[in-house]
């Protein structure tokens, strides 16, 4: 028993260590969203869906936008993050990133792709009113945006002729960190072994 202990401790250190360096090198943090009618404030029955990831790098100061959507009712008229609700995954607020729309964003179409890398400490990433709003600095617009998404009150939307207000929006959701999972699942690996040998020492007795 002592030692299944013994083992478990090691293996949490061991996965403890792997987090902690990946932790130290990490400046990459993935967010996901499904967009789609439903998740609209108020909710509508589009049948258009979409995908969406951003990719922020926080030594670099850039955010990637990828989008995907399909199945529109009408033809696209904007794209943007919204920043930040009262509540996480829950509401609306005003626009946080560039108006009218993400620049190149595709227009006038109902499916369509969509990928931009964005400098955070440009003005041109953001809405001014989202700027003056949050100190008045790109930089303070940064950590007001970033702190936002990590809180789960933000949010991607696509605005189109017959949804002026936006017809399918996701919040965007943290993707779980590699070493994050290799903790876990390092842990569920101890615990299993100490079981299974706390077991065989019960036969054994």
């Amino acid at each position: 028993m002592t030692c299944a202990i013994k083992n478990i401790s090691r293996a949490l250190f061991l996965a403890a260590v792997l987090a902690s360096a990946s932790a130290a090198q990490a400046t990459i943090t993935v967010y996901n969203a499904t967009l789609n009618g439903p998740n609209e404030s108020p909710a509508n029955a589009s049948p258009g869906t979409g995908t969406a990831t951003v990719t922020i790098d926080d030594v670099l100061n850039t955010m990637r936008v990828q989008v995907s959507f399909s199945g529109l009712t009408s033809g696209t008229t904007a794209s943007h993050i919204h920043a930040a609700t009262p509540t996480p995954f829950t509401g609306t607020a005003g626009v946080a990133t560039t108006t009218p729309t993400f620049p190149g964003f595709p227009l006038g179409v109902t499916a369509g792709t969509y990928d931009n890398l964005f400098d955070l400490l440009a003005a041109s990433t953001y809405n001014s009113a989202f700027v003056t709003a949050n100190g008045g600095t790109t930089a303070s617009a940064e950590a007001a945006l970033l702190a936002a998404i990590a809180q789960g009150k933000a949010y991607l939307n696509i605005h189109t002729s017959n949804f002026t207000g936006g017809e399918i929006r996701g919040f965007l959701v943290a993707v779980p960190e590699p070493a994050s999972w290799a903790l876990m699942l390092l842990g569920f690996g101890a615990t299993g072994i100490a079981l299974r040998r706390r077991r065989i020492s019960l036969v054994a007795v």
